[in-house]
């Protein structure tokens, strides 16, 4: 019951991805008491009214008067940058609200309680897996307290993202580059390093760069530098770049380890910068660095049907040892889809 509804919810939901964040992705489906969908809405941009609100403000509360809410994260009950979206329901007599999820957050939590308490009936757990996906990036930031790590490849068929010389343009086709480009903007930063900026020199057009320098190798002159709201250079040096740094950068310092700067630290002030989610576009070192070190949260695998059939060739990942497949990295596949000519694979954890 209510499926197609909370499934309508999603799609609606995934329309503010990469403008909510911090908030999550919320959509709302409000039905009358006959049944039939009356009014839609989602949770367009971070400051701006939530999906209930959205969706109940197209109506007056003589055409809810009891009506069904779908919304597939629990109604808030507190003020922030918009009043409790539990007393608009009230407010405009829905009788029944439906979701897919509790919020984790403790700050707008207790929504379905007030609910209750106004004799509003309440179902939970509808497509309660999906709705958790939908959110996986909040639910992480609330319940972890760190930024949810997306890593995104392409390759060849035999998993290489370059020949031996580094020559790789292009593996994939231009729908793939151009999706990958879109998968971008849903995310609160892009990273990638200073390896590839000097190999690539590419735009990597988004407001928030993070670009890992350890040796303060990067002169400004290059692409990277052009656009962007805010960019992080990364490195453990005190500031030994021969020019003055441009407006939009700021330097920031982490430890290192044996195996170069310390990662984990640098997500953990990410985190702290209130940057949610990163999407890193980088080289197999850091690629299999952070796989080594179990910080992906999720990968996004483009490939082409192309095969390179040389071993020395460029792999996806390279940052550490096995004698056995038992060693490998496990994640589960939740996403498959074509990009003629090429696909692309999502996995989680």
């Amino acid at each position: 019951m209510y499926k197609k509804e909370m499934r309508k919810c999603f799609r609606l939901a995934q329309k503010g991805a990469g403008k909510t964040s911090p908030n999550p992705l919320v959509g709302c489906v409000v039905l009358n008491k006959y049944g039939k969908e009356i009014s839609n809405g989602y949770h367009h941009k971070y400051g701006e009214n939530h999906a209930e609100r959205d969706a109940l403000l197209k109506l007056s509360p003589k055409q809810t008067q009891g009506g069904t809410i779908v919304v597939n994260l629990e109604p808030c009950n507190h003020y922030g940058k918009t009043p409790p979206c539990s007393d608009l329901i009230i407010e405009y007599g829905i009788k029944r609200v439906v979701i897919a999820n509790r919020d984790p957050n403790p700050k707008a939590a207790g929504g379905i309680e007030k609910l209750k308490q106004n004799n509003i009936e309440v179902i939970e757990g509808v497509l309660e897996e999906e709705g958790k996906f939908l959110n996986r990036i909040f639910f992480k930031n609330i319940k972890e307290k760190k930024t949810y790590i997306v890593l995104k490849t392409a390759s060849t068929l035999d998993g290489k993202i370059a020949a031996a010389n580094g020559d790789s343009k292009w593996i994939t086709s231009s729908n793939a580059r151009n999706l990958a480009r879109k998968f971008r903007q849903e995310f609160d930063s892009i990273l990638t390093t200073a390896a590839t900026v000097i190999a690539d020199n590419p735009q990597m057009l988004h407001h928030k760069k993070i670009i890992l320098d350890r040796n303060c190798k990067l002169n400004f002159s290059e692409n990277i530098f052009n656009t962007g709201e805010k960019i992080y250079l990364v490195n453990s040096l005190k500031n030994r770049y021969s020019k003055e740094l441009p407006d939009n950068v700021e330097i920031t310092y982490i430890s290192e380890t044996g195996n170069g700067l310390n990662l984990s630290e640098l997500f953990e002030k990410t985190y702290e910068k209130g940057i949610m989610s990163i999407f890193i576009e980088a080289g197999s070192k850091l690629n299999g660095e952070i796989i080594k070190q179990d910080l992906a949260d999720e990968i996004i695998q483009f490939t082409a049907p192309k095969i390179l059939n040389d071993n020395i060739g460029i792999s996806c990942f390279n940052g550490d040892t096995a004698n056995y497949i038992s060693q490998t990295k496990n994640f589960k596949l939740v996403e498959l889809k074509q990009v003629l000519p090429d696909y692309y694979a999502r996995f989680i954890k």
